[in-house]
């Protein structure tokens, strides 16, 4: 039986096309993003991702086995666990872009058994991505607060979306869970350079945003650790390791991500070198006047514990 989980799109969603332009919903474009988000829950329950670009890493490995997010979503020689459909608020197939305040459905419906464990884990991406995260392409543009600027489309917001009614699943514990992904029929491939995409290091920062203010002022430059002056906005304040990790390098992501309307930040720590107290401490910094409280900076531990609760289950 199919299971379907209604959005609506808070702000326009991006999934690219053949021409890059977007015009179109791409629905492997969406499927991808699930699939990185259910990786950072899977990691952040104590399982493993494998890394397909390195070919020492991709599963299968020489015994055939797979990872638990492979077991759903495929690899070389398994085929995903489901056929997956972008559907609009009246049912037929979505062709065209997703736009602000568009309801959809993504509808995954079975091509070979799914335990219960995948499906509450796949709720549970859902609502992460909704409460805390974002939604396919285009999600690392900068917000700008500037009057003649933030309607520029490299300031525009992707990606934010709200879940308006949740497919029908049992409910797990994160007990259950933690057994599940850690099991040891599961591959367990190195993490290496992508151990930091955890729930475990992962925070958030609903209602508040940032930007650029002014050529001279970026909030969001300030906490990256990037000079704020616009014409140097590339060069790092202070070469360290902090900065480097926090801003990231050419054909690497910056680690910290923000929209402005609706307002949200969210980001992640590196262990051992960039934790969630720096991170805080440059929050505070940044919205100094306008009142930031401590309570406002949650992490993942504690928005997995929001997730169960609000799946029926106690964290």
């Amino acid at each position: 039986m199919a299971r379907e989980w209604r959005l609506k799109a808070l702000t326009d969603l991006w999934t690219g096309d053949a021409d890059g332009k977007g015009q179109c919903t791409i629905p492997t474009g969406l499927l991808g993003s699930i699939r990185w988000w259910f990786e950072v829950l899977v990691r952040g329950l104590g399982g493993a991702a494998c890394d397909p670009s390195e070919s020492n890493n991709r599963c299968p490995d020489q015994q055939g086995r797979r990872y638990v997010v492979c077991e759903l979503f495929g690899c070389t020689g398994w085929g995903r666990k489901f056929r997956f459909e972008v559907r609009g608020g009246n049912g037929a197939v979505m062709r065209d872009q997703i736009k602000k305040d568009t309801e959809f459905i993504l509808r995954f419906t079975p091509l070979r058994p799914i335990a219960a464990q995948e499906w509450a884990l796949l709720d549970l991406t859902l609502r992460l991505i909704a409460d805390y995260g974002a939604l396919g392409g285009k999600t690392v543009l900068k917000p700008s607060d500037e009057a003649t600027r933030s309607g520029l489309p490299h300031h525009h917001d992707y990606g934010i979306v709200k879940v308006e009614q949740r497919a029908g699943i049992q409910a797990c514990s994160q007990a259950d869970l933690e057994r599940y992904v850690r099991d040891g029929r599961w591959r367990k491939p190195p993490q290496q350079d992508f151990a930091w995409a955890s729930l475990t290091n992962f925070w958030c920062v609903n209602g508040r945003h940032l930007a650029r203010q002014s050529a001279d002022k970026s909030t969001f430059n300030k906490v990256l650790g990037r000079k704020e002056p616009k014409t140097q906005g590339q060069q790092l304040a202070s070469n360290d390791r902090v900065n480097r990790w926090l801003a990231g390098r050419q054909q690497e992501s910056k680690k910290i991500f923000s929209f402005r309307s609706p307002p949200r930040t969210f980001g992640f720590q590196s262990p051992g070198a960039v934790h969630f107290k720096m991170i805080k401490k440059r929050l505070c910094k940044a919205w100094k006047d306008d009142g930031f409280k401590d309570e406002e900076f949650m992490t993942g531990a504690a928005i997995l514990a929001r997730l169960m609760t609000q799946a029926g289950v106690a964290p």
